[in-house]
């Protein structure tokens, strides 16, 4: 390992500063703890737990919307059949992975970091932190964001005239009470997201009198079974009972549920973006199909069917174009069928204190709204960057390879995918970001560096037409329209792009 630059005196000095330890942090740490045993590693987390995402959110039915296969660490097998797991079982996981890879031991817990200094006559960051009101000043040679893209303190909230009026509970998922006793009230869950298709039928089943989800655009819906078809057949096939190892039956079993969802994921995704009219097709009549099943007598005719999905499950815009929801074992489907929720297509004229009018004239009597109108987009935690003095604006950089900025040494990032599981990509970040550091230490060199691109790039990095992500696309870095600038949200695109080893090119340069 190359001798790093000493800390100013007084000033504690790591070879590797983390900042945020959910999924994507605890992966970082972990890959750097196997490859780089020697190096020292911080990671600086301000909520007072692990788990980012998954210990910050805790309104009912929370769960993952990508399957535990790839959503899980591929050096970590999710070891159920469960496709979509909820977020306690993910905090579970989370907990043991970090305790059983050394990472819990790596994490400091209350660090809010307030701003970050590259200096290359040094050739290091300086991080000031806040821990209990006091500040915290660490220097690294390598500095790697983790603080995913939104904003953990705010959801994104809309101005509804009359909101200050209602006289029932008014609420942003983000931060569910704890003490919400929702047991026999009526229910108005504005939006029409992942938040909103998650919290409906959670509600619907665990005792609110109605649910009904008020949305101004439909979403794309589709379900998914809740366990995995082929892990549950792969458990009976004899060949496995043959493999000569436990681990190795483990791991192959492991491996074809994981490229089978990755098949899927990316399957889907291209189909899709390829023939829009086909799909809207099949989700079209999966739909139809889902609301004329029969349970217990529920259930639509196949006319009443058909009006409802033309009315309230197609969106403007082709799938894809924005993020698919995935509801587990059609659970919001059943709930439709049985009348128990349903969905309403308009805007908001105002709030009352009873409830919500319509623009329409039609009105919604509630005991409760739910406001799961999105996220606001927060990119590297807002925290305050320079580089040699000059302020950086992560909108007017350009992404490398998704996972550095040029002109930024020593720094990395670790974004997931919009279209797949967040920890495909992270995964690929954590093991190329490893052997980056590993390649410096091979050369003897102190700093990496981006060169920038000849044309700076134009779109942003998270190339969609979500609300959170249109709303967020000025704040966040930009990419480019071809190799190594270019963000193809494709786990096998990028296999070879972040491939560990890959790190010769006209942009990348040591010193």
């Amino acid at each position: 390992m190359v001798a790093t630059p000493s800390a100013p005196s007084g000033t504690e000095h790591a070879d590797v500063v983390i900042i945020g330890a959910g999924l994507s942090g605890i992966d970082a740490a972990a890959h750097l703890r196997r490859a780089h045993p020697d190096r020292t590693i911080v990671v600086l987390e301000q909520r007072d737990h692990l788990g980012g995402t998954w210990d910050l959110f805790r309104y009912p039915g929370i769960r993952s919307d990508s399957d535990m296969f790839t959503f899980a660490y591929k050096w970590r097998p999710w070891e159920s059949t469960n496709t979509l797991a909820d977020g306690p079982l993910i905090k579970d996981y989370l907990e043991s992975v970090a305790a059983d890879e050394g990472v819990d031991k790596l994490i400091r817990y209350g660090h809010r970091v307030r701003s970050v200094a590259w200096d290359s006559g040094t050739d290091t960051w300086t991080i000031q932190a806040e821990s209990d009101g006091l500040p915290v000043t660490l220097t690294a040679q390598f500095l790697w964001s983790c603080t995913g893209y939104y904003d953990y303190e705010q959801g994104f909230q809309p101005e509804f005239p009359g909101a200050a009026d209602f006289e029932g509970t008014f609420i942003h998922p983000q931060f569910w009470p704890e003490d919400l006793d929702h047991t026999g009230k009526r229910i108005v869950v504005i939006g029409s997201g992942a938040t909103a298709v998650t919290l409906v039928p959670a509600l619907a089943e665990s005792g609110a009198e109605h649910v009904t989800m008020l949305q101004r655009t439909p979403s794309y819906i589709l379900s998914r079974p809740g366990k995995d078809p082929l892990g549950q057949g792969l458990r009976r096939v004899p060949f496995r009972a043959r493999l000569p190892f436990k681990k190795l039956r483990a791991a192959s079993y492991y491996e074809a549920l994981r490229w089978e969802n990755i098949g899927l994921s990316v399957g889907v995704y291209h189909l899709v973006q390829r023939a829009p009219r086909m799909a809207k097709k099949i989700i079209r009549n999966h739909q139809i199909a889902s609301l004329t099943a029969r349970d217990g007598g529920a259930g639509f005719t196949k006319a009443e069917a058909e009006a409802y999905v033309d009315q309230h499950l197609t969106p403007p815009y082709d799938p894809w174009d924005q993020r698919l929801c995935a509801v587990p074992d059609g659970d919001l489907w059943k709930v439709l069928r049985e009348r128990r929720a349903d969905i309403v297509t308009d805007r908001i004229r105002t709030i009352t204190r009873t409830g919500v009018e319509l623009e329409s004239g039609g009105s919604l009597e509630a005991d409760v709204i739910v406001s799961a109108t999105g996220l606001n987009v927060k990119i590297f935690g807002g925290i305050d960057v320079t580089v040699d003095g000059e302020p950086l604006s992560p909108g007017n950089t350009t992404a490398y390879r998704g996972a550095l900025l040029a002109g930024v040494p020593n720094f990395a990032f670790t974004i997931g995918y919009i279209n797949a599981s967040w920890t495909l990509k992270a995964d690929l970040v954590s093991s190329w970001f490893s052997g980056l550091i590993a390649e410096m230490d091979r050369r003897g060199a102190h700093r990496f560096v981006v060169a920038e691109p000849d044309v700076p790039g134009s779109r942003p990095l998270m190339d969609m037409k979500s609300g959170y992500l249109l709303r967020g696309a000025p704040h966040m870095p930009k990419q480019g329209d071809s190799f190594p600038f270019e963000a193809k949200q494709n786990y096998l695109a990028d296999l070879k792009v972040l491939a560990s080893g890959e790190y010769d090119d006209d942009h990348l340069t040591f010193g």
